[in-house]
């Protein structure tokens, strides 16, 4: 039996083990009482299950007296925009992310359609253990359907001082686009319709089943990579389930690298415009580098959008993001936003005139190793003996432990769900990433 998990941006669970009716009706009710009255925004990705869960959402929120404003099947950044767009009191995005088909989830947003803050949350966790009131049948809260909601967000994204429509249309990009049958069948596809490129869809039907494993890691893309170079295309998108995240490949059928979407990003919104830039403690160094080059401040937070944005609010950062494959540019709305990244990608390439390939070489070169360990102890045991170990290091210890070396840096940090502890090390070179990785997995073992 897999276990509930609970989070900042909400829960998840399995479909008919944890993620189960009473649970669903559990928090949203607890999220009805933190929302007291008005309207909200709910909306789903294409998984089977998504149909059963709105309803269970929707049905409960109406009982508490809660309005509802259903857009339908849409990525998790057209809920964060909507709520924001249409001065709701909160939203509900429906979706597990990148989990398989069997996951799904409650995010649960604030009326600036952002994840709850730990203020929030807290209040949410105390209303968990309240007895559950609802309303007279005088006293429900109304339904309106809304499905205009992802053509406002693309409106929006087009009309963003940063992109000119015309000069891409003119460049005619031919495009392979694979949505996982996700959400983004349901909006990449219009986007990048109304941008005029050619479009070659994979993975990209609307039966909610997701082909594939949907992370877009590359040992979960390989078929994609190898269609994008026999379809002789500009490049690839791919984009998880909910649309926040987005990966490129390149003309050759090779990685862009997803920590490369957020960097390419930040140095082309740098090139126009002069500000603070926020990432997570795992992001790579090379958004440091393009920076710097700028004369720009980058600013480090914990893993976890609603960490970044905090952060973003507080230095007034321009753009930001994870180097997961998503960006955040507050001119459009405080969330990850892989329709935004596309837009952003195509233009940079407009308007440098070279091909994604030719993009990808003009970046700062770094390579990065992920492994994890298992632990019977507790993983704060294992990461306050590396802190004692590495005190005289230049180490941040926000997030478990980042060391920053002159070559290279390490994050060492643990799961907020199992008990894991994550090795992130980037260098100059794969070798020594995988290298330096394993030192660092060894050096944990000894601990043990």
């Amino acid at each position: 039996m897999s276990k509930l998990m609970v989070s900042v941006s909400g829960i998840r669970g399995v479909v008919g083990e944890t993620l189960i009716p009473e649970i669903i009706v559990n928090y949203t009710n607890a999220y009805a009482d933190l929302i007291k009255e008005g309207n909200v925004i709910v909306g789903r990705d294409s998984r089977i299950s998504g149909e059963m869960v709105k309803h269970l959402v929707i049905g409960t929120l109406l009982a508490k007296g809660i309005n509802v404003t259903d857009i339908g099947i849409v990525p998790t950044p057209t809920v964060q925009f909507t709520v924001k767009n249409l001065s709701a009191q909160g939203g509900i995005a429906i979706s597990a992310s990148h989990n398989p088909n069997e996951w799904n989830a409650l995010k649960l947003l604030n009326s600036k359609g952002e994840f709850l803050s730990k203020d929030e949350n807290s209040i949410l966790k105390t209303y968990l253990n309240y007895e559950k009131e609802f309303k007279n049948w005088n006293q429900l809260g109304k339904y309106q359907e809304y499905y205009e909601a992802i053509d406002k967000h693309i409106e929006n994204i087009l009309k963003l001082d940063l992109i000119n429509v015309e000069k891409i249309q003119k460049r005619k990009f031919k495009v392979l686009l694979d949505c996982v049958n996700g959400a983004g069948v349901y909006s990449a596809t219009k986007l990048l319709q109304i941008l005029n490129c050619e479009i070659i869809e994979y993975n990209c039907d609307k039966t909610g089943i997701f082909p594939r494993l949907p992370e877009p890691l590359p040992e979960n893309i390989v078929d994609t990579m190898a269609m994008v170079k026999e379809s002789n295309v500009d490049l690839g998108l791919v984009v998880d389930p909910d649309v926040d995240r987005l990966v490129i490949i390149t003309d050759k059928g090779e990685p862009f690298g997803e920590e490369n979407t957020i960097t390419q990003c930040v140095n082309f919104v740098l090139s126009k415009l002069k500000g603070n830039v926020v990432i997570n403690l795992s992001t790579t160094r090379a958004v440091e580098d393009v920076a710097k080059k700028f004369d720009c401040k980058v600013f480090r937070t914990p893993v976890g959008e609603a960490n970044v944005v905090e952060k973003m609010k507080q230095v007034n950062a321009i753009i930001g993001g994870e180097g997961s494959g998503g960006v955040i540019l507050p001119e459009l709305h405080y969330g990850r936003d892989a329709l935004v990244g596309i837009a952003l990608t195509l233009q940079n390439l407009v308007e440098n005139n070279i091909s994604i390939s030719e993009l990808k070489t003009s970046l700062p070169d770094y390579y990065i190793s992920k492994r994890k360990i298992e632990l019977a102890i507790s993983p704060d045991e294992i990461i306050s003996k590396l802190i004692e170990k590495y005190s005289n290091e230049n180490i941040n210890t926000e997030d478990g432990l980042r060391i920053d070396f002159d070559n290279y840096w390490v994050h060492l940090r643990k799961s907020n769900t199992e008990p894991i502890i994550r090795i992130i090390v980037e260098a100059d070179s794969q070798e020594n990433a995988d290298k330096l990785s394993l030192k660092f997995l060894d050096e944990i073992k000894s601990l043990i």
